[in-house]
């Protein structure tokens, strides 16, 4: 890892812990953490910075601290604080072109990791099987934060190409969730009950947050022998899981909707700030999204500690039991079963005469 790493996002609970984390690396002089509002978590020992990078100023942050590392976690479907969607994609793209511009003129840059996500595929009806780091969408998001993810990406690849000297990683992440998850996805999991399309049963990945931490780190040093940690990855655990498997670990009951109606509910529960049911969330629930890992563990040479399941898992106990617990369910499916078939007494049967 670089001797000086400056990381973006500082002030999102998964920045803060990659902030936390790499000050252990013994090949890590300083760590500059940047963000626009100030962090409710600990840094340990790095220099926060208030800076906001959708302003010129992060480049006098770069040369002043000489940073060689460059760790863009600043890229996100939700705000922090009490900023809206217009302040969350002028942070995506216009804080992405700032950072890059700053990182283009800084001699002193040696390497460039960007937060990325799945997104960038979109889910659309003909969508592949599996989608690899080469697969083109079948249709581009029209909006929201996966058409941000697409922008970025567009501005990173100019970037490397500008700065053929700098290692570029893009980690394109699957829906990440744990004890503390920031997602909208999590918001949505996390209603008493979950709206879902009619006719639909997507299959969802999910990385845990531990396991996106650990990347981060092997993205942001130098490459272990017979790896390599420039290019574009995509990051999930092992395994899919269907939306109404979801629904059951989580003891959440579902209300099976038309699409046009679905896409009501999502207004209604963005307009009394519930969660941020978009459109691009809305076709996710519907087409679902599924990516190929190989690159990740063949070239990058990553292998998450959770699967898709287990990641599963530690979000549904971190949120607590849901109106229907999957336990109680099981308890009242086994009595159930235990009745005879007539549905008396056991040892008692029933029969029927007609009138006569």
């Amino acid at each position: 890892m670089g001797k000086i790493v400056l990381v973006t996002g500082a002030a999102r609970q998964l920045g803060g812990r990659f902030v936390r984390r790499i000050q252990r690396d013994p090949g890590v002089d300083r760590v500059i953490a940047v963000d626009a509002v100030a962090p409710e978590h600990e840094l340990g020992d790095a220099a926060f910075v208030l800076a906001d990078i959708r302003q010129s100023a992060i480049a006098r942050v770069l040369a002043e601290y000489s940073v060689d590392t460059v760790v863009h976690l600043d890229v996100s479907a939700k705000a922090v604080g009490a900023g809206g969607r217009t302040t969350v994609k002028e942070t995506n793209v216009i804080g992405t072109m700032q950072l890059l511009g700053a990182c283009q003129k800084s001699p002193a840059v040696q390497r460039l990791v960007v937060k990325s996500s799945t997104n960038v595929y979109g889910s659309a009806p003909r969508d592949p099987a599996v989608f690899t780091e080469t697969t083109p969408p079948k249709s581009l998001p029209s909006g929201g934060f996966a058409k941000d993810a697409v922008e970025v990406e567009g501005y990173v690849r100019g970037f490397a190409r500008r700065r053929p000297d700098v290692a570029v990683c893009v980690l394109r992440f699957a829906n990440i969730l744990g004890p503390e998850p920031d997602s909208p996805l999590a918001d949505y999991l996390s209603l008493p009950v979950l709206p879902t399309v009619l006719g639909y049963d997507p299959r969802l990945q999910f990385v845990h947050e531990d396991d996106v931490v650990d990347v981060l780190e092997i993205a942001s040093r130098e490459p272990r022998r017979g790896t390599l940690n420039s290019g574009t990855f995509n990051i999930a655990g092992d395994g899919v899981l269907l939306l109404s498997q979801c629904s059951r670990r989580l003891g959440r009951p579902t209300v099976p909707l038309l699409l046009p109606a679905v896409t009501w509910v999502g207004s209604a529960l963005r307009t009394i700030g519930m969660t941020d049911f978009s459109p691009e969330q809305i076709r996710l629930l519907t087409h679902g999204r599924v990516v190929s890992t190989v690159q990740m563990r063949e070239t990058l040479g990553f292998r998450p500690k959770f699967t898709t399941a287990e990641t599963f898992a530690e979000f549904a106990r971190s949120r607590g039991p849901g109106l229907l617990p999957p336990e109680r369910v099981a308890r009242a499916v086994g009595r159930l079963a235990e009745l005879p078939a007539g549905g008396g007494p056991a040892g008692t049967t029933h029969s029927t005469h007609s009138a006569r």
